[in-house]
């Protein structure tokens, strides 16, 4: 059985997940990442625009709004994602098969319920950019008021109960977001295709692809997933078990070549950020004080990390005041003079990619964990 080392594992994800080298564009970057978090979407601005030599949020966003490479929709774990518009029907065919959790009783929906409402919510859509206000309208009268109930706690206020059911929808293909309307975010139908059949074993293969390698239960915490749902997307994929620092885990058949070199160099990643979100095991990814400073709970990307030949190695923070960006990195090491050097080279590429004169201070960040 082939033995990896974990710098050897963390070259090979920096290559494919688009850290190491461009690869192509924004609709291909996001491939590589298997999505980007963009619930803050300057992040997922971010997110794509650093692993981009000349790309800026405006690239990002006429991928996205304009030319339509991109789609904004909920992706793994429910969260609010970039994926690519050519893979949507594949994302859905995946996402639709997930176990769906059981709501606290006070909120709960029964099957037939969320089934009407999700109708609802794909039939408003059909040829309509709506805002929250009016989809909520459109379908409380189609379902009936019991859907409009405020029963759901949300940011010191209560939603209706049919929102327990937006991801949901959105995994099942019946809308992705609209390009908004002022400071409104608007929802529409997505793309009209069938989705995929083949879709836990794609992103099973996917996920490998980048994140290998990993276990079924890794699969299935940055997807969302259950455990048997993870263990029967696995099962749909040809597979070759190794061991990464002695444990067990698997690649896609015949994929251990790894790079000859162990990883160098200085990344900015932003919130949430798809390589430190799906990067497992976490305690090598994060170690020593990094889990401490850098982790919020047990969970990653709640803090902008710095990336330090491969491991997180600080935490970062940008404070934006007109076009001035200051940013501010808390190393958790001394940092030699050459990565000093590229700290400050990708402060400069934040402030292209958010087209603004960033400063950098070297010092404590303040700012606490992203809810």
């Amino acid at each position: 059985m082939i033995e990896l080392s974990w710098p050897q594992v963390s070259a090979r994800r920096l290559e494919r997940a688009g850290l190491v080298t461009a690869a192509g564009g924004p609709e291909e970057t996001v491939a590589a990442m298997c999505g980007a978090h963009a619930q803050v979407m300057s992040a997922a601005e971010l997110s794509v625009g650093l692993r981009l030599d000349g790309v800026t949020r405006v690239h990002v966003r006429e991928a996205l709004w304009k030319e339509r490479g991109l789609v904004k929709t909920h992706g793994p774990r429910g969260t609010v994602h970039l994926l690519p518009a050519r893979d949507l029907p594949r994302w859905v065919g995946a996402l639709s098969t997930l176990p769906v959790a059981p709501a606290p009783a006070n909120i709960r929906m029964t099957d037939e319920q969320r089934d009407h409402v999700v109708t609802a919510i794909r039939e408003a859509l059909q040829g309509a950019e709506l805002t929250m206000d009016e989809l909520s309208e459109a379908v409380v009268a189609a379902t009936g008021p019991w859907a409009g109930d405020l029963v759901m706690p949300a940011f010191q206020t209560y939603w209706p109960r049919w929102r327990q059911v937006m991801h949901l929808a959105a995994h099942r293909g019946a809308f992705v977001f609209g390009a908004g309307r002022g400071r409104k975010v608007t929802y529409t139908a997505a793309p009209d295709a069938p989705p995929a059949t083949d879709g836990p074993a794609w992103l099973a293969r996917s996920y490998l692809r980048a994140y290998g390698p990993a276990t079924p239960a890794e699969f299935a915490q940055w997807a969302g997933g259950s455990a048997g749902w993870a263990k029967a997307a696995f099962e749909g994929v040809e597979l070759e078990e190794v061991r990464l620092e002695g444990r067990p885990a698997w690649v896609l058949a015949g994929d251990t070549a790894v790079p000859g070199e162990p990883p160098r160099g200085v990344r900015l990643l932003p919130y949430f950020d798809a390589y430190v979100v799906a990067g497992r095991p976490r305690e090598l990814l994060y170690a020593g004080d990094a889990a401490r400073r850098a982790l919020n709970g047990g969970q990653a990307g709640n803090f902008p990390v710095l990336l330090v030949d491969g491991n997180v190695a600080g935490v970062w923070h940008q404070r934006r005041s007109g076009s001035r960006i200051d940013v501010t990195v808390e190393p958790l090491r001394d940092l030699t003079p050459a990565q000093l050097g590229e700290l400050q080279e990708q402060v400069l590429r934040v402030g292209e990619v958010l087209e603004g004169r960033p400063r950098l201070t070297i010092g404590p960040v303040t700012v606490g964990a992203h809810a």
